[in-house]
C-alpha cells in the first residue's frame, strides 16, 4: 500500500553536510537561481559560510562552465551577480512565454540612456550638459521602465541626484556586464553635427 505524506517528515541538510555533499558552485547555482534579483559576493559568503575569495572563485568556475554553449550565465551588475538566461535565447524565450515586446525607447531616452551607462554616476544637470537639452521628462522615462535608477546624491549646492543603470538595463540590451558596452569614440564638435555621439 502506497504510503501518504501528510506532514513533511524530512528536515533539511545542515548547511555543512551539504557543503560536503555538493560542491560550491552547485550551492551557488541554487542559491543564484531563487534570487530574485542581483546578490553581493559579500551575501552569498555570508549566508554559505564561506570567504568571498572562495565564492568568487566557485563563481569564476560556474562562469566557465555556462560559457560552454549553455542557456544559462552569470550576469554582472558592478559587485553583484545574478543567474540570467543567454541572451541569444531571448527570441525563443519570448515566443514561447507568448511574450511581445511592446516597449520601446525614443531616440531622446536611448541618448541619455547611453551618456548615463557611459559616464555612471552621472547628474541630470551633467546629462542636459552634454545632450544640450533638458533631461528631466527621459529621466523620468527611464527610471519608470528600471532601467536606471538613484545613487545618492553629489555633495555641495542643490546635492543633485546620481544615477546608474540598473540589472534590467543589462537585461533589456542582453549584455552580461557593463564591460559589454561597445567602445566609443570621441568625435569633434563638426564632426557630431548630425552624427551619432556612440560609434560600435
Amino acid at each position: 500500500m502506497t504510503e501518504v505524506f501528510t506532514e513533511r517528515n524530512y528536515s533539511m541538510k545542515d548547511i555543512n553536510d551539504l557543503k560536503q555533499e555538493k560542491t560550491l558552485p552547485a550551492i551557488l547555482e541554487a542559491l543564484l537561481f531563487i534570487a530574485v534579483s542581483p546578490v553581493s559576493i559579500t551575501q552569498l559568503a555570508s549566508a554559505l559560510g564561506e570567504s568571498e575569495k572562495k565564492v568568487t572563485g566557485a563563481l569564476d568556475e560556474l562562469d566557465s562552465y555556462y560559457s560552454e554553449s549553455r542557456g544559462l550565465e552569470l550576469q554582472w551588475h558592478g559587485k553583484k551577480v545574478q543567474l540570467t538566461s543567454s541572451p541569444e535565447f531571448s527570441k525563443i524565450i519570448e515566443d514561447f512565454l507568448g511574450v511581445e515586446v511592446t516597449t520601446t525607447l525614443s531616440q531622446a531616452s536611448l541618448e541619455a540612456l547611453a551618456i548615463i551607462a557611459y559616464k555612471q554616476s552621472i547628474t541630470r544637470p551633467e546629462i542636459d550638459e552634454i545632450r544640450g537639452v533638458n533631461s528631466d521628462g527621459v529621466v523620468r522615462n527611464l527610471l519608470s521602465k528600471g532601467l536606471i535608477e538613484e545613487n545618492g546624491r553629489v555633495e555641495g549646492a542643490g546635492r543633485p541626484i546620481l544615477y546608474v543603470t540598473t540589472s534590467d538595463f543589462l537585461n533589456y540590451f542582453g549584455l552580461s556586464s557593463l564591460d559589454d558596452l561597445p567602445t566609443f569614440e570621441v568625435q569633434s564638435t563638426e564632426e557630431n553635427i548630425a552624427k551619432p555621439i556612440l560609434k560600435d
